[in-house]
């Protein structure tokens, strides 16, 4: 069962190589009580870490696997909010929100903690809602965000990202004026394996035609 547990601080660490993730991951755990939220591998053979607790107990733990890694110069990118914004904690755990207002932002990083830095950011900035957080998975190891809400906020919201992500940032873009339907997709998340078709009542079909193979 998922924990549920709201952390005061978490830690993201990527790793290049599998075999230095796990030790890391065991490392972590040894060295301080922190709870070990998610692990595993991404594409294209990385190894994710995700860790949270306390922030003294956090923080310990992040400077042990930050260690391995760097011992080991297998360390591609790390990430330590000490006070994670609680939209950003739970959205990182898979909780989802609708996309509110009338716009939306996407934010696209190389890295994961890189996005993590750049959303927490934002989210501490403005009222933005934090509608979807993806890292890693089914995304080539790149790492994506959705943020939505009144214009003038979520573009804000896009150049913190923008700043805050630097070089790490992959692209960007802002949706004024989301349209309606899109919307609704979007809401279901986007992934393209478990979005459903949607088809617009007044949408337009060519009339039918015999085919060869129906002769």
């Amino acid at each position: 069962m998922p924990n549920k547990k709201r952390h005061g601080a978490i830690a993201l660490l990527e790793f290049e190589t599998v075999a230095a993730g796990i030790l890391a991951s065991d490392v972590m755990v040894k060295r301080s009580p922190i709870a070990l939220l998610r692990c595993g591998t991404i594409h294209p053979g990385r190894f994710l870490i995700l860790i949270g607790g306390s922030v003294a107990s956090t923080e310990e733990a992040y400077a042990a696997g930050t260690q391995v890694g760097e011992s080991r110069s297998v360390l591609s990118d790390k990430v330590f909010l000490g006070d994670v914004h609680p939209a950003l904690h739970d959205a990182v755990l898979g909780n989802r929100r609708k996309v509110e207002g009338d716009s939306l932002a996407v934010v696209e990083t190389h890295s994961s903690p890189a996005l993590l830095a750049a959303v927490d950011g934002a989210v501490k900035s403005t009222p933005v809602v934090l509608s979807e957080i993806r890292l890693g998975d089914d995304l080539g190891g790149r790492a994506l965000a959705l943020m939505s809400g009144d214009l003038f906020d979520v573009e804000t919201a896009l150049d913190i990202c923008s700043e805050r992500a630097g070089g790490q940032l992959l692209a960007r873009t802002l949706l004024p004026r989301l349209d309606a339907d899109l919307r609704a997709v979007l809401d279901q998340g986007t992934r393209f394996e478990s979005c459903t078709a949607w088809e617009p009542s007044g949408a337009e079909y060519p009339e039918e035609v015999a085919c060869s193979w129906d002769a």
